[in-house]
Protein backbone atom coordinates (compact mmCIF):
# COMPACT_ATOMS: atom_id res chain seq x y z
CA UNK A 1 0.00 0.00 0.00
CA UNK A 2 1.24 3.34 -1.03
CA UNK A 3 1.09 5.40 2.27
CA UNK A 4 2.97 8.22 1.29
CA UNK A 5 0.58 9.01 -1.73
CA UNK A 6 -2.31 8.42 -0.06
CA UNK A 7 -1.59 10.95 2.52
CA UNK A 8 -0.51 13.63 -0.18
CA UNK A 9 -3.54 12.77 -1.71
CA UNK A 10 -5.52 13.80 1.52
CA UNK A 11 -3.37 16.73 2.08
CA UNK A 12 -4.40 18.13 -1.40
CA UNK A 13 -8.03 17.76 -0.72
CA UNK A 14 -7.32 19.12 3.13
CA UNK A 15 -5.25 22.23 2.08
CA UNK A 16 -8.17 24.37 0.25
CA UNK A 17 -10.28 23.91 3.47
CA UNK A 18 -7.41 25.06 5.53
CA UNK A 19 -7.03 28.47 3.29
CA UNK A 20 -11.09 29.31 3.86
CA UNK A 21 -10.65 29.46 7.67
CA UNK A 22 -10.00 33.22 8.73
CA UNK A 23 -9.34 32.80 12.16
CA UNK A 24 -6.28 30.49 10.89
CA UNK A 25 -4.76 32.66 7.93
CA UNK A 26 -5.33 35.91 9.51
CA UNK A 27 -2.50 36.66 11.50
CA UNK A 28 -3.55 40.35 12.96
CA UNK A 29 -1.32 44.04 12.86
CA UNK A 30 2.31 44.32 13.65
CA UNK A 31 2.55 45.56 17.46
CA UNK A 32 3.76 48.97 15.77
CA UNK A 33 0.86 48.67 13.54
CA UNK A 34 -1.52 47.78 16.41
CA UNK A 35 0.14 51.17 18.23
CA UNK A 36 -0.85 53.43 15.70
CA UNK A 37 -4.58 51.61 15.04
CA UNK A 38 -4.87 52.78 18.79
CA UNK A 39 -3.68 55.84 18.58
CA UNK A 40 -6.28 56.54 15.26
CA UNK A 41 -9.04 55.44 17.49
CA UNK A 42 -7.89 57.96 20.65
CA UNK A 43 -8.00 60.73 18.23
CA UNK A 44 -11.18 59.99 16.61
CA UNK A 45 -12.97 59.09 19.92
CA UNK A 46 -11.40 62.47 21.22
CA UNK A 47 -13.09 64.63 18.33
CA UNK A 48 -16.47 62.43 18.39
CA UNK A 49 -16.82 62.67 22.69
CA UNK A 50 -15.77 66.75 21.65
CA UNK A 51 -18.85 66.96 19.66
CA UNK A 52 -21.47 64.50 21.44
CA UNK A 53 -20.98 65.94 24.79
CA UNK A 54 -20.34 69.09 23.98
CA UNK A 55 -24.33 69.50 23.31
CA UNK A 56 -24.19 69.39 27.20
CA UNK A 57 -22.39 71.98 28.69
CA UNK A 58 -22.38 75.86 28.21
CA UNK A 59 -19.37 77.95 27.99
CA UNK A 60 -17.63 77.52 25.38
CA UNK A 61 -16.50 74.86 22.99
CA UNK A 62 -15.29 71.43 24.44
CA UNK A 63 -12.03 70.16 23.80
CA UNK A 64 -11.59 65.99 24.47
CA UNK A 65 -8.32 64.13 24.55
CA UNK A 66 -7.93 60.33 25.02
CA UNK A 67 -4.33 59.34 25.92
CA UNK A 68 -2.80 56.12 24.42
CA UNK A 69 -3.60 53.90 27.26
CA UNK A 70 -1.00 52.78 29.43
CA UNK A 71 -1.14 49.07 30.61
CA UNK A 72 -1.81 48.55 34.10
CA UNK A 73 -2.75 45.78 36.55
CA UNK A 74 -6.37 45.35 37.45
CA UNK A 75 -5.53 46.35 41.30
CA UNK A 76 -3.69 49.27 39.99
CA UNK A 77 -6.75 50.54 38.38
CA UNK A 78 -9.31 49.93 41.30
CA UNK A 79 -6.30 51.85 43.78
CA UNK A 80 -6.22 54.83 40.80
CA UNK A 81 -10.15 55.00 41.16
CA UNK A 82 -10.72 54.68 44.96
CA UNK A 83 -12.82 53.02 47.09
CA UNK A 84 -16.01 55.68 46.00
CA UNK A 85 -16.68 56.81 42.53
CA UNK A 86 -19.28 57.14 39.60
CA UNK A 87 -18.61 53.78 37.99
CA UNK A 88 -20.31 52.45 34.87
CA UNK A 89 -19.67 49.47 32.77
CA UNK A 90 -20.32 50.56 29.45
CA UNK A 91 -21.65 48.36 26.77
CA UNK A 92 -19.79 49.77 23.50
CA UNK A 93 -21.04 47.58 20.47
CA UNK A 94 -23.38 45.02 18.91
CA UNK A 95 -21.16 41.87 20.08
CA UNK A 96 -21.58 42.53 23.63
CA UNK A 97 -17.85 44.01 24.19
CA UNK A 98 -17.95 46.00 27.24
CA UNK A 99 -15.51 48.99 28.92
CA UNK A 100 -15.11 50.74 32.31
CA UNK A 101 -15.82 54.51 32.90
CA UNK A 102 -14.98 56.41 36.32
CA UNK A 103 -15.62 59.87 37.49
CA UNK A 104 -15.02 61.10 40.51
CA UNK A 105 -17.52 63.51 42.83
CA UNK A 106 -15.24 67.15 42.38
CA UNK A 107 -15.20 66.12 38.63
CA UNK A 108 -19.58 65.49 38.37
CA UNK A 109 -20.07 68.65 40.73
CA UNK A 110 -17.97 70.26 38.00
CA UNK A 111 -19.68 69.19 34.90
CA UNK A 112 -23.15 69.04 36.15
CA UNK A 113 -22.00 73.32 37.27
CA UNK A 114 -21.28 73.84 33.70
CA UNK A 115 -24.33 72.06 32.38
CA UNK A 116 -26.49 74.72 34.42
CA UNK A 117 -24.35 77.75 33.05
CA UNK A 118 -21.54 77.88 35.66
CA UNK A 119 -17.94 78.39 35.38
CA UNK A 120 -17.38 74.46 36.17
CA UNK A 121 -15.03 74.70 38.67
CA UNK A 122 -13.63 72.02 40.61
CA UNK A 123 -15.41 72.33 43.61
CA UNK A 124 -12.73 72.44 46.91
CA UNK A 125 -14.95 70.79 49.31
CA UNK A 126 -16.39 67.48 47.54
CA UNK A 127 -19.11 66.08 49.63
CA UNK A 128 -19.84 62.65 51.17
CA UNK A 129 -22.92 62.29 49.20
CA UNK A 130 -23.62 63.91 45.48
CA UNK A 131 -26.55 65.84 44.38
CA UNK A 132 -29.27 64.01 42.63
CA UNK A 133 -28.64 66.75 39.49
CA UNK A 134 -25.22 65.69 39.19
CA UNK A 135 -25.76 61.93 39.00
CA UNK A 136 -28.37 62.18 36.63
CA UNK A 137 -25.52 64.15 34.34
CA UNK A 138 -23.48 61.33 34.66
CA UNK A 139 -25.74 59.09 34.06
CA UNK A 140 -26.52 61.19 30.56
CA UNK A 141 -22.96 61.59 29.94
CA UNK A 142 -22.19 58.06 30.32
CA UNK A 143 -25.08 56.61 28.08
CA UNK A 144 -23.84 59.24 25.51
CA UNK A 145 -19.84 58.14 25.64
CA UNK A 146 -20.94 54.39 25.14
CA UNK A 147 -22.82 55.48 22.26
CA UNK A 148 -19.53 57.24 20.54
CA UNK A 149 -17.72 54.41 21.55
CA UNK A 150 -20.45 52.01 19.65
CA UNK A 151 -20.38 54.42 16.87
CA UNK A 152 -16.58 54.63 16.34
CA UNK A 153 -15.59 50.93 16.74
CA UNK A 154 -18.02 50.07 13.46
CA UNK A 155 -21.65 49.23 15.23
CA UNK A 156 -23.87 50.32 12.43
CA UNK A 157 -26.32 52.49 15.21
CA UNK A 158 -25.98 54.61 18.36
CA UNK A 159 -28.23 52.11 20.16
CA UNK A 160 -24.98 49.82 19.99
CA UNK A 161 -24.02 51.87 22.98
CA UNK A 162 -25.74 51.85 26.59
CA UNK A 163 -25.00 51.60 30.46
CA UNK A 164 -25.51 48.07 31.38
CA UNK A 165 -24.96 48.49 35.16
CA UNK A 166 -23.78 51.42 37.87
CA UNK A 167 -22.09 51.00 40.96
CA UNK A 168 -19.80 53.34 43.11
CA UNK A 169 -17.81 50.64 44.24
CA UNK A 170 -15.49 49.69 40.77
CA UNK A 171 -14.50 46.54 42.56
CA UNK A 172 -18.78 45.36 42.96
CA UNK A 173 -18.93 45.56 38.77
CA UNK A 174 -16.05 43.25 38.69
CA UNK A 175 -14.90 44.75 35.03
CA UNK A 176 -11.99 42.92 35.35
CA UNK A 177 -9.92 40.68 37.95
CA UNK A 178 -7.08 42.66 39.71
CA UNK A 179 -4.43 40.26 37.96
CA UNK A 180 -5.66 41.21 34.78
CA UNK A 181 -3.53 43.18 32.39
CA UNK A 182 -5.86 46.36 31.92
CA UNK A 183 -5.40 49.58 29.05
CA UNK A 184 -5.86 52.32 31.00
CA UNK A 185 -7.14 55.18 29.72
CA UNK A 186 -6.94 58.78 30.74
CA UNK A 187 -9.80 61.22 29.36
CA UNK A 188 -9.30 64.83 29.56
CA UNK A 189 -12.12 67.45 28.82
CA UNK A 190 -11.34 71.03 28.69
CA UNK A 191 -13.38 73.98 28.13
CA UNK A 192 -12.38 77.53 27.92
CA UNK A 193 -9.26 78.45 29.83
CA UNK A 194 -10.17 77.50 33.48
CA UNK A 195 -12.20 74.52 33.15
CA UNK A 196 -10.25 71.14 33.16
CA UNK A 197 -12.27 67.87 33.60
CA UNK A 198 -10.65 64.31 33.70
CA UNK A 199 -12.53 60.84 33.18
CA UNK A 200 -11.20 57.00 33.25
CA UNK A 201 -11.64 54.52 30.10
CA UNK A 202 -10.67 51.02 31.21
CA UNK A 203 -10.87 47.79 29.29
CA UNK A 204 -8.92 44.04 29.75
CA UNK A 205 -6.23 44.36 27.67
CA UNK A 206 -6.87 40.96 25.70
CA UNK A 207 -10.02 42.85 25.04
CA UNK A 208 -9.05 45.93 23.71
CA UNK A 209 -9.37 44.49 20.10
CA UNK A 210 -13.22 43.44 20.46
CA UNK A 211 -13.60 47.56 20.74
CA UNK A 212 -11.44 48.84 17.97
CA UNK A 213 -12.55 49.21 14.73
CA UNK A 214 -11.34 46.62 11.62
CA UNK A 215 -10.14 44.20 13.89
CA UNK A 216 -10.75 40.52 13.52
CA UNK A 217 -12.50 40.59 16.50
CA UNK A 218 -15.02 42.74 14.85
CA UNK A 219 -15.27 40.91 12.27
CA UNK A 220 -16.29 38.04 14.17
CA UNK A 221 -18.80 40.02 15.85
CA UNK A 222 -20.16 41.31 12.53
CA UNK A 223 -20.44 37.08 11.69
CA UNK A 224 -22.47 36.48 14.44
CA UNK A 225 -24.67 39.14 15.05
CA UNK A 226 -27.51 38.05 12.60
CA UNK A 227 -27.71 34.79 14.56
CA UNK A 228 -30.26 34.83 17.24
CA UNK A 229 -28.98 36.19 20.43
CA UNK A 230 -29.82 33.58 23.60
CA UNK A 231 -29.86 36.60 26.82
CA UNK A 232 -29.95 33.32 28.91
CA UNK A 233 -26.87 31.71 27.76
CA UNK A 234 -24.74 34.62 26.80
CA UNK A 235 -21.60 36.26 28.79
CA UNK A 236 -23.72 38.08 30.94
CA UNK A 237 -26.65 36.03 31.51
CA UNK A 238 -25.40 35.97 35.56
CA UNK A 239 -24.73 39.06 35.99
CA UNK A 240 -27.40 41.25 38.63
CA UNK A 241 -28.57 44.14 36.76
CA UNK A 242 -30.51 47.11 39.46
CA UNK A 243 -34.32 46.82 38.66
CA UNK A 244 -36.68 49.73 39.70
CA UNK A 245 -40.41 49.78 40.03
CA UNK A 246 -41.64 53.40 39.22
CA UNK A 247 -44.41 54.09 41.70
CA UNK A 248 -44.37 58.21 40.68
CA UNK A 249 -42.50 60.69 38.15
CA UNK A 250 -42.89 64.19 38.79
CA UNK A 251 -41.11 67.70 37.88
CA UNK A 252 -38.99 69.59 40.36
CA UNK A 253 -37.18 72.75 40.28
CA UNK A 254 -33.43 72.43 40.69
CA UNK A 255 -33.61 75.59 43.35
CA UNK A 256 -36.30 73.22 45.21
CA UNK A 257 -34.25 69.92 44.75
CA UNK A 258 -31.00 71.28 46.49
CA UNK A 259 -33.40 72.58 49.66
CA UNK A 260 -35.11 69.43 50.18
CA UNK A 261 -35.25 68.12 53.57
CA UNK A 262 -36.45 65.75 56.35
CA UNK A 263 -39.81 66.34 56.93
CA UNK A 264 -40.99 67.91 53.83
CA UNK A 265 -43.58 66.13 51.98
CA UNK A 266 -44.21 65.29 48.36
CA UNK A 267 -47.27 65.04 46.73
CA UNK A 268 -47.46 61.95 44.59
CA UNK A 269 -49.97 60.72 41.56
CA UNK A 270 -49.84 57.15 40.95
CA UNK A 271 -50.07 55.25 37.83
CA UNK A 272 -52.87 52.54 37.56
CA UNK A 273 -49.92 50.55 36.21
CA UNK A 274 -46.02 50.83 37.37
CA UNK A 275 -43.45 50.91 34.86
CA UNK A 276 -40.51 48.23 35.57
CA UNK A 277 -37.39 49.47 34.43
CA UNK A 278 -33.50 48.98 33.85
CA UNK A 279 -31.22 51.94 33.69
CA UNK A 280 -33.38 54.42 31.33
CA UNK A 281 -35.35 51.41 29.46
CA UNK A 282 -38.91 50.23 30.49
CA UNK A 283 -39.19 46.30 30.53
CA UNK A 284 -42.38 46.07 31.70
CA UNK A 285 -45.52 47.60 33.28
CA UNK A 286 -47.55 46.42 36.40
CA UNK A 287 -49.82 46.71 38.97
CA UNK A 288 -49.25 47.30 42.52
CA UNK A 289 -50.15 44.41 45.22
CA UNK A 290 -48.75 42.28 47.97
CA UNK A 291 -47.44 38.63 48.45
CA UNK A 292 -47.98 37.66 52.08
CA UNK A 293 -46.15 40.55 53.93
CA UNK A 294 -44.47 41.75 51.15
CA UNK A 295 -44.89 44.59 48.25
CA UNK A 296 -45.32 42.89 44.89
CA UNK A 297 -45.90 43.99 41.33
CA UNK A 298 -47.89 41.92 38.86
CA UNK A 299 -46.29 42.22 35.09
CA UNK A 300 -49.49 42.95 33.19
CA UNK A 301 -48.00 44.11 29.66
CA UNK A 302 -44.64 44.04 27.98
CA UNK A 303 -43.25 46.79 25.34
CA UNK A 304 -45.50 46.62 22.48
CA UNK A 305 -48.94 45.29 24.32
CA UNK A 306 -51.32 47.07 24.93
CA UNK A 307 -54.01 44.86 26.53
CA UNK A 308 -53.19 43.15 30.21
CA UNK A 309 -51.97 39.83 29.71
CA UNK A 310 -54.05 36.32 31.07
CA UNK A 311 -52.86 35.27 34.56
CA UNK A 312 -53.68 31.84 37.09
CA UNK A 313 -56.08 32.39 39.09
CA UNK A 314 -55.00 32.61 43.18
CA UNK A 315 -51.42 33.07 42.20
CA UNK A 316 -51.23 34.56 45.76
CA UNK A 317 -51.27 38.24 44.96
CA UNK A 318 -53.44 40.74 45.44
CA UNK A 319 -53.72 44.01 44.05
Amino acid sequence: MNMAGTFAESFAVARPLAQHCAELTWRGPRPEERVEHVSAWCRELGLELAQELGQLFSGGKLKVTVAIPEILQGKDVFEHIGATALNSLLRCGEGGQTMLLSLDYATAIALTDSSFGGQGSLPEDVPSQLPRSAGMLVEQCASVIAQVIAMTNGSAERSGGDVLVRSESVTRLKPFSIAADVAFFRVTMTMGATAEWSAVLAVENDKLDAVLPGTASSRQTNRNSSKPSDAASGPFAAMPLPLEAVLGEFNMALEKLEKLAPGDEIPLSIARELPLRVGEKTLAHGTLGTIEDRMALRITRLPGQTTAATFKQNDGITA
